[in-house]
């Protein structure tokens, strides 16, 4: 399996999603990892804003030729945005999952699930141990 990347400025879960925080909103994505496993993304589903997510479930369908997955919120909060260009150009979660490919933001985040999260440092060596 390639060498995926692992940005130091991120949290992430054991889900292979990622979470950057700015202030008290988050935006959330799918890690290089989960895109590359799931192969070319040909459809995303994406949650409505205003929408209430609660840490651990699902809010989100990643669909590609492969299979479909589904994305589970790393932290609880309120959908303040989501990224209508997934919808014309799925594949850019495959092409810039940390960037461009981000899947939605969130306000009214709960500051006590970051506690549930892994640092980069604990999702490489998640990332090591998968690889087996």
């Amino acid at each position: 399996m390639p060498e995926t990347s692992v940005p130091d400025d991120l949290r992430y879960t054991r889900q292979h999603e990622w979470v950057r925080v700015e202030g008290g909103s988050a935006t959330i994505g799918i890690t290089d990892f989960a895109q590359s496993a799931l192969g070319e993304v040909t459809y995303v589903e994406l949650p409505e804003v205003g929408a209430k997510l609660s840490q651990g479930k699902e809010f989100a369908v990643v669909e590609s030729l492969k299979a479909a997955s589904d994305v589970y919120a790393p932290l609880s909060g309120t959908v303040a945005a989501v990224n209508e260009k997934l919808e014309e150009e799925p594949k850019t979660v495959n092409t810039a999952p940390y960037g461009d490919g981000w899947l939605c933001k969130l306000n009214e985040i709960q500051e006590a699930d970051l506690g549930d999260l892994l640092s980069p440092e604990q999702y490489a060596a998640l990332l090591a141990e998968e690889a087996g």
